[in-house]
């Protein structure tokens, strides 16, 4: 919720004859403003027309906007001319004002704050649902999103078409939802509508232009100043629960698997159904994009089998590449890099309470 600034400055004294009048009036006003997300500003500008006619009552708007619709409400706040204030609230369409669903301790509805700026429940559920069930850094997932939404505040741009169709092919690369019934199958299984799924999309879309920002020469100081993680690593490894079983595996019919993969000039992969026992991966690619235990590994060596991911891993890296640094894929990676690394300071910077109980 947002509350336009108190006006200030001396005014005329108030007149509490005149102040019945006046509430008929506001709720008139507030009953004509236009609810569209996109028209807030000019609610704000027809209240202070409205109260710079009326300075007595240093009326100011509160606006609330709810996640996953393209309305608002409004609450009108006025000084009262005996002491204290009162707040207005008028629903047009369907009589229920956007206070009755904030009707219990402030915190009930949020379930984070950053910086003091609250993440509703509603707004996080939304978020985990297009991040799906199994990111296993949901909590700063939810903390970052709270942290871009505020950096949005101050671009009030809409997404272009461009933007908006690229971060809606995005959403269904990383999902692979290579259809729109495909996608609309996904969107009915995770419970989001249409209209929700446009407004997380054109969401995203501006939170690209803020990774942006981190192209080009940020990208390029953070390459330099990481080459590390941006090397290429040409390897293969078997993850699967039983260390032992590894073991025996890596000692035998895997360790002729690697060994042709070894020899092969491009990336490639051979694995194993999920559920199905050990897995075999083969790949060349960013050093940051490896299993964790595999990025530190020189080149002819092999490590495990060690624990990972719930499980254990055993592996071996055949090629360390160092980065080019005009490569496409190598800056985009650093560009990404960058934005990341900005998010994980700002997190660590900022003042956050959470509201799960």
């Amino acid at each position: 919720m947002t509350i336009s600034p108190t006006p200030t400055g001396p005014g005329p004294a108030p007149d509490p004859a005149a102040f019945a009048t006046d509430l008929a009036d506001a709720v008139a006003l507030l009953r004509g403003l236009p609810t569209a997300r996109e028209s807030v500003d000019d609610a704000h500008r027809l209240v202070r027309i409205w109260g710079g006619q009326r300075p007595w009552l240093r009326a100011q708007l509160a606006v609330d906007e709810p996640p996953g619709t393209t309305r608002v409400g409004y609450d009108l706040l006025l000084e009262h001319p005996e002491g204290g204030s009162v707040a207005l609230s008028a629903e047009a369409d369907d009589g229920v004002p956007w206070l009755v669903d904030h009707s219990t301790h402030w915190a009930a509805a949020q379930i984070l704050s950053v910086d003091g700026i609250g993440l509703s429940i509603a707004a996080a559920l939304s978020t985990i649902r297009a991040l799906g069930t199994h990111d296993r850094q949901l909590h700063e997932r939810l903390v970052d999103h709270r942290i871009l939404l505020s950096e949005l505040e101050d671009d009030t741009r809409p997404p272009t078409a461009d933007e908006t169709q690229r971060a809606a092919d995005e959403f269904r690369r990383r999902r692979g939802l290579t259809s729109r019934a495909r996608t609309l199958d996904w969107l009915a299984e995770a419970g989001m509508s249409e209209e929700a799924f446009w407004n997380h999309v054109e969401t995203q879309a501006r939170i690209a232009r803020v990774r942006e920002r981190f192209a080009g020469e940020p990208a390029r100081r953070h390459l330099a100043a990481h080459p590390e993680e941006f090397t290429l690593r040409r390897a293969a490894w078997v993850t699967g629960p039983r260390a032992d079983v590894l073991r025996d595996l890596v000692d035998g019919p895997v360790a002729g698997l690697m060994s042709r993969f070894a020899a092969a000039p491009a990336t490639a992969q051979e694995a194993g159904r999920p559920g199905q026992g050990p897995r075999l991966e083969a790949a060349t690619m960013l050093t940051s994009r490896l299993p964790e235990p595999l990025r530190t590994v020189p080149a002819g060596a092999a490590i495990g089998p060690v624990p990972y991911d719930g499980g254990h891993l055993a592996g071996v890296v055949y090629e360390v590449v160092p980065p080019d640094p005009e490569a496409r894929e190598t800056l985009d990676a650093a560009r990404d890099a960058a934005f990341q690394a900005w998010l994980d300071e700002r997190r660590r910077s900022s003042e956050i309470r959470w509201y799960w109980l």
